[in-house]
């Protein structure tokens, strides 16, 4: 059996476990990442150590892992092993490959965090046995990962697969990215909130606006929580959100036509009163044909252990595709 270590580099947490060559994970741990206080060099020396620890919680030795797959927010350079940027984590050029190295002599891999994890669901989540899936999580934002032929697929700067910049409202709400009516803005758990305050403004005598004030705050599961009491407003918002978010997904379906295409963040919790209205109205926008085979929608399974999971497999994958020589000159 071959083993690899897999790290999902975060805002708030480094995670990293060890992760067989079948993607079962033997054991895991996290520390801070204290993106705020320790330099870019500091954070990935921390990264080494962890990796370190992992080997040797499990009783392994260096010599039994195969390589070091990272996940991170931003943009990677697998080839240069270079986080070229991320924004969140101040990180710019940075030479991740070498560092960890000089801590770990193993072969390192880099790629984006929202492809490991559609790595992950691809090799033992909601997309297993397939080898052609899109992977959408619903978070602050919209992030989205592609399998194709059972491969990442990043485009040729490996900048590729953001697929929650493309805009499903022309000149609609202003987007992050800069563009407006981008499918982050209207599909993400941060928009749910929006609209959700939206309607609530309109209906400040229905149970939805009764709901906030008696919470204190907005997000993801007021709505469906004012849904499931019965409210008209909860339910437009509900209505509105998925209409969004099948616009989206149908628009990935048309442009990849994958087997499987997996949804997955937070709001993915409220499970049947999202997925089956979505479900439903996501298939009935796309063009299949007479006698073309439908795209499965489900919902995401791999959950935290996601992003340590898919590190590890994107790094089986390189390895699989002979790339540990990119190793020899990092």
């Amino acid at each position: 059996m071959a083993y690899y270590v897999g790290i999902d580099l975060g805002g708030t947490n480094i995670k990293a476990g060890i992760v067989t060559d079948e993607g079962v994970m033997l054991n895991k741990d996290s520390i801070k990442t204290e993106a705020d206080t320790r330099s870019n060099e500091e954070i990935i020396h921390e990264m080494g150590k962890l990796a370190l620890k992992v080997i040797e919680d499990a009783n392994l030795k260096i010599s039994d892992i195969e390589a070091i797959g990272i996940g991170s927010p931003g943009t990677p350079d697998n080839v240069a092993g270079m986080l070229v940027y991320s924004n969140n984590l101040h990180f710019e050029m940075t030479p991740m490959r070498k560092l960890i190295r000089d801590i770990v002599d193993l072969p390192v891999f880099i790629d984006n965090d929202a492809n490991c994890a559609a790595m992950a669901e691809a090799v033992a989540g909601a997309a297993k046995g397939t080898k052609d899936s899109v992977t959408i999580t619903l978070g602050t934002g919209v992030g989205a990962g592609v399998i194709i032929g059972g491969r990442i697929y990043s485009g040729f700067n490996q900048a590729g697969s953001e697929f929650g910049h493309h805009v499903i409202v022309s000149g609609g709400v202003q987007c992050s990215c800069g563009r407006k009516g981008c499918f982050e803005a209207y599909g993400s758990a941060s928009a749910l909130v929006r609209i959700t305050k939206e309607v609530a403004e309109k209906n400040p005598s229905s149970r939805l606006a009764a709901i906030i004030e008696e919470d204190g705050k907005v997000n993801g599961k007021t709505a469906f929580k004012a849904m499931r009491e019965g409210d008209a407003a909860g339910a437009e918002v509900v209505t509105i959100y998925t209409d969004y978010l099948a616009d989206g997904l149908a628009n990935a379906i048309n442009t990849f036509m994958p087997e499987v295409v997996v949804v997955g963040g937070g709001v993915c919790n409220e499970g049947d009163p999202l997925l089956i209205p979505l479900r439903e109205k996501t298939m009935s926008k796309p063009y299949f044909g007479p006698g073309v085979k439908k795209t499965r929608i489900e919902l995401a399974q791999m959950g935290n252990d996601a992003g340590i999971i898919g590190a590890a497999m994107m790094g089986k994958s390189c390895v699989d595709d002979k790339l540990d020589g990119i190793n020899s000159a990092s």
